[in-house]
């Protein structure tokens, strides 16, 4: 087991969740679901936790009820190697969701992604500060991140 395994609380979702990561990303599969039984908190047969892996990463989701939601103090990043994932993940992470500014959005369950194209280190923390600059201005434009409209900015082609 990985050491820090992060724990996601749910109110009623979690199986769902769970079956809906898995089935975006790579590597990924629900392990083990326990669930609530007779006189317990919510619903006999409702699953309580589920152990699931999103590309090879541990999770762990809670079946608590709407006692505590997400924010996005807590987010989760998406490396992506170019346009066509970025519109990928962005596409399925955030059907029924809400986008956000540049890159975030949050999925139908309230949870916080950021999908972020690897190059963008290189476009927003480059060796040219004016590019750099450019290339800022033009990522707080966007909701999804344009890979050819960062590299314009940045390179002073927009």
């Amino acid at each position: 087991m990985q050491k820090i395994t992060p724990y996601l609380w749910f109110d009623n979702q979690a199986e769902e969740a769970a079956n809906h990561y898995a089935a975006i990303f790579k590597d990924s599969r629900v392990l083990e679901v326990s669930r609530y039984g007779e006189g317990m908190p919510l619903p006999a047969g409702t699953a309580m936790t589920v152990s699931f892996e999103v590309a090879g990463q541990r999770f762990l989701a809670l079946n608590g009820g709407p006692v505590h939601t997400f924010t996005e103090a807590v987010s989760f990043l998406v490396d992506c190697a170019d346009q066509n994932e970025v519109d990928y993940y962005w596409e399925r992470l955030g059907e029924g969701g809400e986008e956000g500014q540049c890159g975030w959005l949050k999925d139908k369950y309230g949870l916080s992604w950021q999908v972020v194209p690897s190059v963008l280190g290189s476009l927003i923390g480059g060796p040219d500060p004016a590019g750099a600059g450019r290339a800022v201005q033009a990522m707080f434009g966007m909701r999804k991140l344009d890979i050819q409209a960062l590299q314009d900015a940045y390179d002073d082609k927009a």
